[in-house]
């Protein structure tokens, strides 16, 4: 369970998901720290309303005070599945934002990094991480991208971190890239698709960032959800309000 006494670390604040992630804790009165990059995107972003700090998963000596006093950790970081500017190229022949290097031994530093009395360590990874060699996921998977996630789930299932591993699908709706906090606090699945949630990966379609940030954070109220991983896609007609323990207690 929550209480006003939690602080959780967001890791990939400013991100399509992070975002929205932070504004979903704000709506409930919680403490947030955000990890980022870039501070200046952060401050834009989220004003006063979080406790910014900067560091970055790929160097674990950036991370050891910014873990300190936080009660949960959501990691929503990632980078492309193919070759982008993100991937910070110093040349052609040496990416320094490589699906391994974030999604895999980025992670890992930030689950090492975490306190051991941790109530929660949130990962957002992927669906087809176990399908990885068929279609369309091996197409998907040709620079790794799925290898680093799984890399991930298995360092965290071994780690004795209570943990809740999120698997969406391909991502829809956004990135609510914005500067205006209100504008995320406004972000709505109203009208959209229902939620679908499965374990085991064997889930396809695709999935609302809104929801996946939904998830995120709804997941940490319910026990039901601790040590398990959840497959999310968005299907058929949506009722008027999402029931996430009941959701969850299926799978209990």
């Amino acid at each position: 369970m929550l209480n006003n006494s939690d602080l959780i670390l967001v890791a990939g604040a400013t991100g399509g998901v992070g975002q929205l992630v932070v504004a979903k804790l704000l709506e409930k009165n919680l403490s947030v720290r955000a990890l980022t990059r870039n501070q200046s995107k952060a401050e834009q972003m989220f004003n006063d309303q979080v406790d910014i700090v900067i560091g970055d998963i790929r160097y674990p000596d950036t991370l050891a005070s910014i873990t300190q006093d936080v009660t949960h950790i959501i990691c929503c970081t990632g980078t492309t599945a193919f070759p982008s500017q993100r991937w910070d190229f110093a040349n052609l022949f040496d990416p320094k934002n490589t699906p391994q290097a974030v999604d895999g031994e980025g992670v890992k530093n930030l689950i090492v990094a975490a306190p051991k009395n941790l109530k929660r360590f949130v990962f957002v990874s992927s669906c087809g991480v176990l399908r990885k060699d068929s279609l369309p996921f091996n197409i998907l998977n040709i620079f790794g991208v799925l290898d680093a996630k799984l890399y991930a789930e298995n360092t965290l299932k071994s780690s004795g971190l209570p943990y809740t591993i999120i698997r969406p699908g391909r991502l829809i709706d956004g990135p609510y890239t914005s500067y205006d906090l209100n504008t995320l606090l406004r972000a709505k699945t109203d009208g959209k698709k229902a939620v679908i949630l499965g374990t085991g990966d064997t889930l396809n379609g695709e999935t609302s960032r809104i929801d996946v940030a939904n998830v995120c954070v709804e997941c940490l109220k319910d026990e039901i959800t601790i040590n398990k991983a959840f497959d999310i896609i968005n299907s058929g007609v949506r009722p008027p309000v999402v029931d996430w323990e009941k959701l969850f207690s299926e799978f209990s």
